[in-house]
């Protein structure tokens, strides 16, 4: 059985403008003013998060989410509802929130470390290993203004999970981390929730969304405006992009299989059908590894358009991009489309991907990018699944055609089967 390790009731922040010093004085002895201006940056945020789950929280810039993680981290009160958290709270907020300049990294190590509630012994016991953790070097010991950005987020990262929180909350401070460490920083962070420490993530990189998180939440103008599966609500996200840039309908339908359809787009153009068709030309749900297959989209014209662009991408079963592209690139845009056209476009391709579950997302617009005019882009337009039938075994999520040779003293050898395979 779960239980909430955090919960958010009805949580909303306000930031007032007086005008004067004055009206200031006169609001603190309870006189109200009409000129006093309230702006809200949050209103009504309420969900839970349960012991051991991973929640994503995405939105566009100045949606509220950093308002929202220090709100939830006590650095910053709410103008109304309340925030229940049980266990021990660590957190990556702003870049060098908190820290010194002047200090050296292991002097706002020791004095954050003790702020977060660790005695003397216990940061001296925890120093050695967020110095190693954070590996760099002989600047630990430098003051902090010598230090790129990079390198005070190894510092952060490392001193926030020194000891395993029962939460951490991590806003958008990886994205400035070098390849390896970013590597080394969610390594530590899946091995956290192994051992059931409860994950809240700000990211705009959508594959860290699907690859850590259970469930995600979206914020758009201040409030909760979806709560679901990752997939879901990244669909819903990317549709909300789109419609900032034209003037779209985003709708959301429950499939048959249970999942969530998201389509947004301004109508000019729709498609009809997506399936896929094997050389012989029938229609299949089941991929063999290896398999060359036709996608295949009908597309009807709805009203004039000037430039028509078709485009697609392959998913894995975690949402995650697979492989991607559309006519604009391969040199075949559709020129003055008229009310009423057909069109069918054919990709032809040889299925090199993994045993699983995959999707197919379609995109008509009139460039590269559906973020200028986006006539329709639809998610989970086709669900089919790869199995290997014919292929020898493999792990991974592409399948690579490949020769293996073992040579002993430059002589080949002639090697068989394993010892009891295939019994």
């Amino acid at each position: 059985m779960t239980h909430a390790v955090l919960e958010v009731r009805n949580v909303g922040k306000s930031y007032r403008e007086f005008g004067s010093e004055w009206r200031r004085f006169a609001s603190w002895l309870g006189f109200r003013s009409s000129r006093i201006k309230e702006h809200w940056v949050l209103r009504n945020i309420g969900f839970s998060v349960s012991r051991g789950e991973a929640v994503g929280i995405v939105g566009q810039n100045g949606a509220g989410k950093s308002t929202l993680l220090k709100i939830v981290t006590g650095t910053l009160g709410a103008s109304e509802g309340k925030v229940i958290a049980a266990g021990r709270i660590a957190a990556i907020l702003e870049l060098g929130m908190g820290f010194n300049p002047d200090l050296t990294g292991r002097q706002n190590v020791e004095h954050s470390a003790g702020l977060m509630g660790f005695s003397l012994a216990h940061i001296q016991k925890l120093l050695p290993d967020i110095e190693a953790f954070a590996e760099i070097g002989e600047y630990f010991d430098e003051p902090l203004r010598t230090y790129s950005s990079g390198m005070q987020m190894r510092v952060a990262f490392s001193l926030a999970t020194a000891a395993r929180p029962d939460v951490l909350i991590v806003d958008e401070a990886l994205s400035v981390g070098d390849a390896y460490f970013v590597h080394k920083c969610f390594k530590r962070i899946r091995q956290f929730r192994e051992e059931g420490t409860t994950l809240l993530i700000v990211s705009h990189d959508k594959a860290a969304i699907q690859a850590l998180c259970d469930r995600a939440v979206m914020i758009d103008k201040g409030r909760l405006v979806a709560d679901g599966s990752p997939q879901e609500v990244l669909d819903l996200y990317n549709a909300l992009i789109a419609e900032k840039e034209t003037v779209d309908t985003i709708r959301q339908v429950v499939a048959d299989d249970g999942a969530t359809v998201t389509t947004s787009g301004t109508g000019e153009a729709s498609v009809e059908r997506v399936k896929i068709e094997n050389t012989r030309g029938e229609v299949i749900e089941l991929v063999g590894v290896g398999d060359t297959v036709d996608l295949v989209l009908d597309v009807l014209v709805h009203k004039s358009i000037a430039n028509l662009v078709i485009g697609y991408m392959l998913r894995d079963r975690l949402g995650q991009p697979v492989f991607g592209t559309n006519t604009h690139h391969e040199g075949k845009v559709i020129v003055d489309a008229r009310p009423g056209d057909r069109f069918q476009m054919r990709a032809r391709f040889a299925a090199n991907i993994g045993v699983g579950s995959y999707s197919v997302s379609v995109a008509l617009a009139s460039s590269e990018t559906h973020l200028v005019n986006n006539y329709e882009w639809r998610d989970l337009a086709l669900v089919f699944t790869v199995a290997n039938t014919t292929r020898t075994t493999f792990v991974g999520g592409t399948w690579l055609s490949t020769s293996v040779s073992i040579r002993q003293d430059n002589v080949p050898l002639s090697l068989g089967a394993a010892s009891g395979e295939g019994r």
